[in-house]
């Protein structure tokens, strides 16, 4: 059990440092252009319902795969969809919610621990929030053994909607969860409650003593940033070792954040976006506000950003310091290139295939992997034509 963090190997070197995934599959029926050259498309596995997340397994033993309905899947090197791992534990599939993201330890050698955040039902069954647990990778692969919860978004007050969520590891061994403010506005500026909030946590789901809020009345010692939306892409940037999220806004105002500890983000007071009736956000003081952080970035139309990979590859060097990100209502992967923590363009790629990107992740070989949110879902293999 974690008390104290220590340096480490980022989860993805240590996988870079493993052997590469060496998959081949049928390619899809076309080819697409893009500005840095010609995509390529394979289809690594369809048949997945609502798949939400993927991680990569090391040592060339494929990858976990989620299912908003509830099942957790692995994919093996062949491409070979698993039955349902066992020992996940129930959650509450509703509306947006369900079995959400799954991230590895970074000391997966040791532990085979597997992390997932997933929506959970409150006493009433009418409302509910995010959770986040772990258990041991079976060495079989096909279960998780002592799944544990070890967060819960307090208070519970979701009827479906905004659980975010991502899960990230810094490379201290922290642990951080980007979280919904659940649909409900005000509570993500309220630091008694757990709606629209960055927590930073240790492995165990205890609370690091050096947290921005530990020891003041009324406030939860999770929290490390507040005044979020709902939150779902997060990554870790490689070269600086930085937090960024992106969260949804209401009617434009898609945002990327930097993460800094303590930081207001400024949902609902600070927006770019509007209401979905037209009219302004109620509690909006105005794009820009006092003692509020601003934007890294931001889209005044909503794209309905998802997950999000930054490109530090050496596989296809067009791409070098890209960021990607999915985009749901869409139906897009944007690419942004980045110059001097700048975002200097963007390109919207894989329309032509008119699917929800869910997730998008960096492959140890390099290539990016896409998963479209769908009733019969696809993880997509992407790179570019050599």
């Amino acid at each position: 059990m974690l008390r104290k963090p220590t340096i480490r190997k980022t989860l993805l070197a240590s996988l870079c440092a493993s052997a590469l995934l060496s998959l081949s599959f049928q390619s899809l029926a076309a080819t697409y252009q893009s500005e840095e050259g010609t995509l390529t498309v394979d289809e690594v596995v369809g048949g997945l319902q609502h798949p939400w997340a993927v991680a990569f397994l090391p040592d060339n033993k494929g990858m976990l795969v989620t299912e908003r309905t509830g099942n957790l899947r692995r994919v093996g090197p062949d491409g070979k969809l698993s039955a349902p791992i066992s020992g996940v534990p129930q959650v509450w599939v509703q509306g947006q919610g369900g079995l959400l993201d799954v991230e590895l330890s970074p000391d997966f050698a040791k532990d085979r621990m597997v992390y997932l955040t997933y929506a959970e039902a409150g006493s009433d069954g009418k409302t509910g929030g995010t959770a986040a647990g772990r258990g041991r990778l079976s060495d079989d692969m096909t279960r998780l053994e002592g799944f544990t919860r070890i967060f819960q978004q307090q208070p519970k007050l979701s009827v479906g909607n905004h659980f975010g969520s991502r899960i990230v590891f810094d490379r201290d061994g922290y642990m951080f969860i980007a979280l919904g403010e659940n649909n409900n506005r005000p509570t993500a500026q309220d630091l008694d409650k757990l709606q629209g909030k960055v927590v930073r946590l240790y492995p165990d789901g205890t609370v690091p003593k050096d947290n921005p809020f530990v020891g003041q009345k009324n406030v939860r010692p999770e929290i490390w940033s507040y005044g979020h939306r709902n939150q779902q892409g997060a990554a870790l940037n490689p070269w600086t070792g930085t937090l960024w999220t992106n969260e949804h806004g209401p009617m434009g105002g898609d945002e990327i954040n930097i993460i800094e500890r303590g930081a207001n983000y400024g949902w609902p007071i600070s927006t770019f976006g509007i209401d979905y009736s037209g009219q302004p956000i109620s509690e909006s003081k105005g794009k820009i506000v006092d003692g509020v952080k601003n934007p890294f970035h931001v889209w005044e139309k909503s794209p309905g950003i998802s997950g999000m990979t930054f490109y530090s590859s050496d596989t296809f060097k067009q791409w070098d310091h890209n960021v990607f990100i999915g985009a749901l209502s869409a139906q897009v992967l944007i690419r942004l290139e980045l110059k001097d923590d700048k975002v200097v363009h963007e390109e919207r790629l894989l329309g032509e295939l008119k699917s929800r990107i869910r997730d998008v992740r960096q492959g140890p070989d390099g290539y990016l992997y896409v998963l479209t949110d769908e009733d019969n879902g696809k993880l997509l293999k992407v790179g570019l034509a050599q």
